[in-house]
């Protein structure tokens, strides 16, 4: 398995979804692109900043060209939705034991079957 995906602070996630969106990216692309439709504008360094902590918490892949940082997403965002699933679930279980797996049992039990079928098979991952 794969390592848990971070959980991310509401403006990693607003960066993240800029990265996720365009792909390679600079600190100044994220931040035009934020504060195109931003109440608040960020700042460069705030931007720069949640990068490098993106970069730390490997969400964010970091090369050099020239003088310019280039960001691109380690994960697409469904891929990080899945480790983070993964996550909060071990943790509910870590943390709850057999409650929380009675829990996940009785949401299955009470979807609509083709809804239920179709998970199924995608944890059986074919």
């Amino acid at each position: 398995m794969s390592e848990p995906a971070p959980a991310l602070h509401p403006v990693e996630a607003e960066i993240m979804d800029v990265v996720w969106d365009r792909g390679d990216v600079s600190v100044r692309d994220v931040m035009e692109t934020l504060n195109a439709a931003a109440a608040k504008p960020r700042a460069y360094t705030t931007v720069m900043t949640m990068l490098g902590r993106l970069h730390a918490k490997a969400m964010v892949t970091r090369r050099r060209e020239g003088k310019t940082d280039v960001y691109a997403p380690a994960h697409t965002r469904d891929e990080y939705a899945d480790l983070r699933a993964q996550a909060e679930v071990a943790a509910l279980v870590d943390t709850f034991g057999d409650a929380a797996l009675i829990h996940f049992a009785k949401q299955v039990a009470e979807l609509d079957p083709a809804r239920r079928k179709a998970i199924q098979r995608l944890a059986r991952g074919s």
